[in-house]
């Protein structure tokens, strides 16, 4: 055991010594390829190393990520930089290590890194008054969280307390829809191959068509019917990992009006479509409708920290006054998240940027269209807001090829994890136009070098 520890220590050692650097020479590129290779392989998970796009012709998963270079791009420890058009799946927001935002971390971390729990901490009063003001109509209590998967699971018991008391305990969701993977999230998620090996999750979740009001209120009539009243309706304002799927434009509205006839309330899951990716600091400010309970993560720690928040008017969070204990989390609101979700917000509001996403993204958008025109053969559908782009192919072997064809040329993509064949377009929303242009150009000559094999002709056909 003696010997095993000092061998850790020295390992560590190196390892520290090479995360103090911002760039390592071929010897050591080499050696964190190969230790990465190896530690997923052995230790984190084999299958990662399959589903990766970042192989090389050779068949050596070479690719390892090292650094951030600039707001819009990173670079992987052998030096080659990447135009970051995932965003981490809709993380980076406001850009990589945007400095406002890392400074406002790094001056929490030298002060004191996370509160004692007993304790008021100042930093989540502060944010919390922050969202309170931030938040659409009477949004006004929060609970921080570490992730989005998280705030969707303190929005689930949130509500199921506050309708515990009515006899509501029905929740409905939308087909396509991904809510996370813990067992209450994954309840709401809509994909059965994420739901069946884990089956029977929280029982009471239903899921009609997204997009389907007709089909809600039906959904919502009949549980009434047969006694089993719905607690709340969870819906993405935009479905991201469905396949960036954008509802009618009285979608929303129109639920808010059922909810409210049936008593049921109104979660929006803001994950991936807050803090200012679609174009307005919250997807459901374009439709100008206030839900009950709002969910956020992804974006809300700056692309510095992970963190997340659900927000809930006082009606429905005043349930938790009585014993705040009902639902907690070690590490959720602690002063480095905040300290990132605080300046974050402050860079939203200080450069415009749900406004610059809705400008920049208007303009990406058009011009992807116009080369999905001209490969009508490979692409479906360009679709989005803002920044929230989806790019639907005609199979997924053909949005695969597409995002590793890209992979080469030095821009990052990926597909969603409900729609397959639906490539996300998600970068940062302070990405520049040529950026987007350099986008469109490398897009255009991956579609057409791409060859199509017989089974890409049969289905085109």
């Amino acid at each position: 055991m003696r010997s095993k520890r000092e061998a850790i220590y020295q390992y560590s050692n190196k390892v520290l010594d090479l995360i103090s650097k911002e760039n390592v020479n071929l010897e050591e590129a080499n050696w964190i390829t190969q230790e990465t290779v190896n530690g997923f392989r052995e230790y984190v998970n084999p299958g990662f190393l399959e589903y990766r796009k970042s192989v090389t012709l050779g068949g050596q998963f070479a690719s390892v990520e090292w650094r951030d270079s600039g707001l819009n791009s990173f670079v992987d420890v052998n030096g080659k930089e990447y135009l970051d058009c995932l965003g981490g799946f809709g993380i980076y927001n406001v850009g990589h290590r945007h400095p406002k935002v890392l400074k406002a971390v790094m001056d929490q971390m030298s002060r004191q890194a996370l509160h004692s729990q007993d304790l008021l901490d100042p930093l989540r009063a502060i944010l919390a008054k922050m969202l309170a003001d931030l938040t659409p109509g009477d949004l006004k209590y929060s609970f921080f969280t570490n992730s989005g998967t998280e705030s969707v699971e303190a929005a689930l018991k949130i509500a199921k307390l506050h309708q515990y008391q009515h006899g509501r305990h029905t929740f409905i969701a939308a087909t396509r829809a991904f809510h996370g993977k813990s067992l209450g999230s994954l309840s709401g998620t809509a994909k059965g191959a994420f739901r069946k090996p884990f089956l029977p999750l929280v029982n009471g979740f239903r899921h009609v068509p997204f997009g389907d009001t007709d089909m809600m209120q039906k959904t919502l009539e009949i549980c009434e019917l047969v006694g089993e009243e719905v607690a709340g309706v969870i819906i993405e304002p935009i479905q991201g990992e469905g396949g960036v799927i954008v509802p009618p434009d009285d979608y929303l509205g129109n639920l808010r009006e059922l909810c409210d006839q049936y008593g049921a309330l109104l979660i929006f899951d803001e994950v991936q479509t807050g803090m200012g990716r679609t174009g307005q600091m919250f997807c459901c400010d374009h439709y100008d409708v206030v839900p009950d309970i709002l969910c956020l993560g992804k974006a809300f720690g700056g692309g510095i920290m992970p963190a997340g928040a659900t927000i809930a008017t006082e009606k429905v969070f005043a349930n938790l006054f009585e014993n705040p204990f009902l639902h907690t989390t070690t590490f959720g609101g602690n002063p480095l998240a905040c300290a990132a979700a605080i300046a974050s917000i402050n860079v939203l509001i200080e450069e415009k940027l749900p406004e610059r996403a809705a400008t920049i993204g208007a303009y990406f958008i058009d011009k992807l269209r116009k080369i999905a025109d001209c490969y009508e053969n490979k692409i479906l559908e360009v679709r989005g807001k803002g920044l929230m782009i989806g790019m639907e192919f005609l199979n997924d072997q053909i949005g695969y090829e597409v995002s590793k064809g890209l992979f080469d040329l030095g821009i990052l993509v990926a597909g969603t994890l409900v729609n397959a064949k639906t490539i996300r377009v998600e970068p940062p929303l302070t990405i520049e136009k040529n950026q987007c242009d350099r986008f469109c150009e490398s897009l255009y000559k991956v579609l057409k070098n791409l060859k199509m094999g017989d089974s890409w002709k049969k289905a085109v056909s």
